[in-house]
């Protein structure tokens, strides 16, 4: 579904008055799971999810009706400002005036250095050493130690290259049916920094975002957290990232991990 469709209903246009922090970025509640899962799903779940920092500010995760939640900001613009130089205005409406200020940015270090992570524990982020897990005593020798994402020709929908499965994400905005200013506001970011709007039910909306996980190395293509544990003997890098997408389904073109394209054969053989 577009941003300029939405059920077959005219596009949702946002009903600003003026320039303001929603031409910058927008303030949000995204769902991370079900209480049911229990604390040690939940805190695999929330790392994986607090960890994409690059484009969104979270604040601490709470729970309610039965889900946990965290309050975020999506530093993700909206695609109707015009800020190229010129006086800063909206294309939309014609609004001009002063720039709005982006929402101020906290730092939100997931790698303290050596060994020590801020990670989520018992549904809280904190601050925990994740010693490298030691190899079993039967592992076979392995031959090949090389990253295979450092050289892959991923890319994101913004031509960014490598780790591409690290850097963008899907995230559930809480957003009831009645909310149409908030919803106006998320089908109106710029794409493809959040794009792909649907609505998943009465109560939010599934969207999909490029922010970068915090957890990368300086190589943009390893994880920090791979081969660590938690002190509970859990690793500590999240299973969702472990995962294997069902019938290689959600793999970016390039990808190490997927189908490789059969050579066409020259004509005449």
């Amino acid at each position: 579904m577009s941003n300029a469709t939405q059920a077959g209903r005219a596009p949702l246009a946002p009903p600003c008055r003026k320039l303001g922090s929603q031409c910058r970025a927008l303030r949000v509640t995204l769902r991370v799971g079900s209480l049911e899962e229990g604390a040690a799903s939940l805190d695999h779940e929330a790392t994986w999810l607090l960890g994409h920092t690059q484009q969104i500010t979270f604040g601490e995760p709470w729970a309610g009706n039965g889900d946990l939640y965290v309050d975020a900001i999506l530093h993700v613009p909206c695609r109707h400002l015009r800020d190229d130089g010129a006086t800063p205005g909206c294309r939309l409406y014609g609004y001009g005036g002063v720039a709005p200020r982006p929402p101020r940015r906290t730092e939100q270090p997931r790698r303290l250095g050596g060994q020590r992570f801020r990670v989520v524990d018992g549904t809280r982020i904190v601050a925990r050493s994740l010693p490298s897990a030691p190899a079993p005593s039967h592992a076979l020798p392995v031959l090949d130690t090389v990253n295979p994402c450092a050289a892959a020709p991923c890319r994101t929908a913004d031509n960014t290259r490598a780790a591409a499965c690290c850097r963008d994400l899907q995230v559930e905005i809480m957003c009831n049916k009645g909310n149409r200013k908030l919803e106006a506001l998320v089908r109106s970011r710029r794409s493809p920094y959040l794009c792909k709007v649907e609505r998943g039910g009465d109560f939010s909306l599934d969207v999909e975002m490029i922010s970068a996980c915090g957890y990368l190395e300086s190589d943009r293509a390893s994880c920090s957290l791979h081969g660590r544990v938690r002190a509970d003997g859990r690793p500590a890098k999240p299973d969702l990232c472990t995962e294997w997408p069902p019938k290689n389904r959600g793999l970016h073109p390039g990808c190490a991990f997927g189908p490789r394209r059969r050579r066409r054969r020259p004509s005449g053989d």
